[in-house]
């Protein structure tokens, strides 16, 4: 009896190996490796709550070191994503180094949930005045807003950093609201998806604030495509702007030909249909930006630009 209790001691581990079905689900649901994913289970005696935990701890903590190591790495591949419904809309980038992890499933649940806190600041704190009421969010202010949770997208941003090594930008956003009962919010992303939605991501997308009666069929889905694919400048003044002489020069988006009937131009469009375009806002992935002009402070989350 003793003999048996003293080989017991001697044989049982400090911490019990990993459970191999556990291990597989901890896999399954954190991403992290196999190897950090037995080494947590152990350090807990096979609660996955505590071991998923601790890997967050731990891929935080290397995140915030791994971020400022990154930081200087180019990336510019990534995802596009809008989020909208007929008063508000949300359009957001976030950029990695590798097309591979764009395509990773963390990613994607990256980008959807800071595309969801955008959607929600639009909702909840953009102040209602003119028609449209707009606000673009650089990089520091999309990390501050939060996700479902509490945990701010720099957090998120941090664990997501520490469990790929790669570098990872939130890189910019667009929160619009329509104020007016006549206007209405649209956006799109290319490749679209196989099924239309509130949400979705792409390598481009693009947001539309419009005007068009109930009695025609609403082409704000229609013009978003257009604008993604076509990229136009400005929308076009016909008192200021006069068309291009070569029609693949066009930069104005009323004298551009239609991207899905090429027979019309947008303008003839849009008096078809009896649509205003009050402005749209278009995002190409890893596209440059102009750099911020000297003198020009950053604008604070609670002051918003209207549309007049």
């Amino acid at each position: 009896m003793i003999f048996q209790l003293v080989r017991r001691l001697h044989i049982a581990p400090v911490c019990r190996a990993a459970d191999s079905s556990l291990l597989a689900k901890l896999r399954k649901k954190t991403g992290y490796t196999i190897a950090n994913c037995k080494k947590a289970l152990e350090m807990h005696n096979n609660d996955t709550d505590k071991a998923e935990a601790w890997l967050n701890d731990q891929a935080q903590a290397m995140g915030w070191a791994k971020a400022t190591k990154l930081a200087g790495r180019s990336a510019l591949q990534g995802l596009v994503a809008v989020k909208f419904n007929k008063n508000h809309g949300a359009l957001v980038e976030l950029n990695c180094e590798t097309d591979f992890v764009a395509k990773n499933d963390k990613f994607h649940r990256m980008i959807e949930d800071a595309t969801a806190a955008c959607f929600k600041f639009a909702h909840t704190n953009l102040t209602s005045k003119g028609p449209v009421t707009k606000m673009e969010l650089d990089s520091e202010q999309l990390g501050n807003l939060s996700v479902e949770g509490g945990k701010k997208l720099t957090e998120v941003l941090a664990l997501f950093i520490g469990s790929v090594g790669e570098n990872a930008i939130l890189r910019r956003a667009e929160c619009w609201k329509a104020n007016d009962k006549d206007v209405k919010i649209a956006g799109y992303t290319h490749p679209a998806p196989a099924t239309p939605g509130e949400y979705s991501a792409g390598k481009y997308g693009a947001l539309l604030a419009y005007k068009q009666p109930g009695d025609t069929e609403d082409i704000g889905r229609q013009l978003c495509q257009h604008i993604v694919g076509c990229a136009p400048r400005k929308i076009g003044d016909k008192e200021r702007d006069k068309p291009a002489k070569n029609a693949d020069d066009e930069i104005c988006l009323i004298y551009q030909e239609y991207l899905l009937d090429p027979s019309y131009t947008i303008e003839e469009l849009l008096q078809q249909n009896k649509v205003e375009i009050l402005d749209y806002v278009r995002f190409s992935c890893g596209e440059a930006m102009e750099a911020n002009l000297p003198g020009v402070e950053k604008q604070s989350l609670d002051t918003v630009q209207t549309l007049q």
